[in-house]
């Protein structure tokens, strides 16, 4: 595609209005934002004076997240990577990549310890 015919395709895309318009409608906007600020200020003020109670259950996990947690729930002794996604019935070459997306979540999350063995291997447990 030529050059010349990107900057016409996006000097027709980037169309300004005219200047009185935008002026008008910018002053509109900046007493909506500021009414929406101060209603906003109020509402933080409301809400920070109710006490924060952070649990396990108030993690929000996506349902492959949870398939994770629980497999390593049932197995105390710990699980690696590849063994998760066995258990979950993901095909032998895919298995170990599929988990380590949610088991990566889960451990920065707290919910999944990470024990590191002699070498490359890995082990998840619950906590």
């Amino acid at each position: 595609m030529r050059i010349s015919h990107k900057r016409n395709i996006q000097r027709k895309l980037h169309k300004q209005k005219p200047l009185l318009t935008n002026t008008v409608s910018a002053a509109k906007n900046v007493q909506k934002v500021e009414t929406a600020i101060e209603t906003a200020v109020v509402a933080e003020v409301v809400v920070a004076s109710k006490p924060v109670v952070a649990s396990k259950s108030a993690a929000t996990l996506t349902p492959k997240q949870q398939q994770v947690l629980d497999i390593i729930v049932k197995h105390t002794d710990g699980l690696n990577p590849k063994g998760i996604g066995l258990q979950a019935g993901q095909e032998d070459a895919k298995a170990a990549s599929w988990a380590t997306g949610a088991l990566k979540k889960l451990t920065e999350e707290g919910l999944v310890e990470r024990i590191q063995m002699a070498g490359n291997k890995v082990l998840y447990k619950a906590l």
